[in-house]
């Protein structure tokens, strides 16, 4: 699908030549790089949620159904 976006031009001139370093193109490299960043804030999300859950600032009653749901998660995943 294509889109327009705004970059700042040394930031775009960067990629530019990264892409061509890589043999990728430009808009290959912007998919990389946008998967790449929404893996990281999905795995920042659920280690931010982890550490709530087995903090001792965790609400008491909460903590036993997030505790499940993530031995869940990490049951199907592995």
């Amino acid at each position: 699908m294509k889109t327009a976006i705004s970059l700042d031009g040394e930031l775009l001139k960067e990629a530019d030549q990264t892409a061509r370093a890589l043999g990728l193109s430009r808009s290959r490299l912007f998919s990389l790089a946008l998967e790449d960043y929404l893996r990281q804030r999905r795995q920042q999300q659920t280690l931010d949620e982890l550490n709530q859950a087995y903090s001792d600032e965790a609400n008491p009653a909460e903590a036993p159904n997030l505790k499940a749901k993530f031995h869940a998660t990490i049951q199907d995943r592995w």
